[in-house]
């Protein structure tokens, strides 16, 4: 599998319930939310963007897409989660099975961040990104084409400890709804 594949196969709408465990605080939280996965055109305006920005040839991106969440957590029942961001592969150009990830919102900061990404020949997508504070490491696979698994990793910018482990489970809602 490439990152082309790998992206289309996450397109759609996903309900995602997701369980953390915030080692920092020793708390522990479910997060129910709605991610919508969609592909943009190779000259969507805000994916040459984040190319320039990041001093790339946005000719070498693939299948650039935008992830928007809204979800809802029992830590702070108050507060909604929500966001979109704009994501760009850029594969590396000897092994189309690994590259770069640029995002204009992050995963564990919310600023712009160049992940490096690889796909397992069994189809496992890992994401590892280097923040100012952290460092987050993902995992997401397919147990059928619409369960999709994730689990994620926030660690101190050392690496020397973890501070967040999580786990999601996400089904594709075939009704667009």
């Amino acid at each position: 599998m490439d990152i082309t594949k790998f992206v289309e196969l996450s397109l759609g709408r996903w309900r995602s319930q997701r369980s953390a465990h915030h080692l920092a605080f020793a708390h522990f939280e479910q997060v129910i939310s709605t991610i919508d996965i969609v592909a943009l055109d190779s000259n969507d305006p805000d994916a040459i963007a984040l190319c320039k920005s990041n001093n790339i040839d946005p000719a070498t991106a693939v299948a650039p897409f935008r992830m928007s969440w809204e979800g809802e957590s029992d830590w702070d029942e108050n507060e909604a989660s929500q966001g979109t961001t704009v994501l760009v592969p850029i594969p590396d150009a000897d092994n189309p099975a690994q590259g770069k990830l640029l995002r204009d919102r992050g995963y564990a900061e919310t600023i712009p961040s160049i992940g490096q990404y690889c796909i397992s020949k069994n189809g496992t997508f890992t994401l590892s990104t280097e923040y100012d504070r952290a460092t987050a490491e993902e995992k997401i696979w397919f147990a059928t084409p619409n369960l999709r698994l994730r689990v994620s990793l926030i660690k101190t910018s050392a690496g020397s400890g973890v501070v967040t482990a999580s786990f999601s489970s996400e089904i594709r809602s075939l009704s667009g709804q």
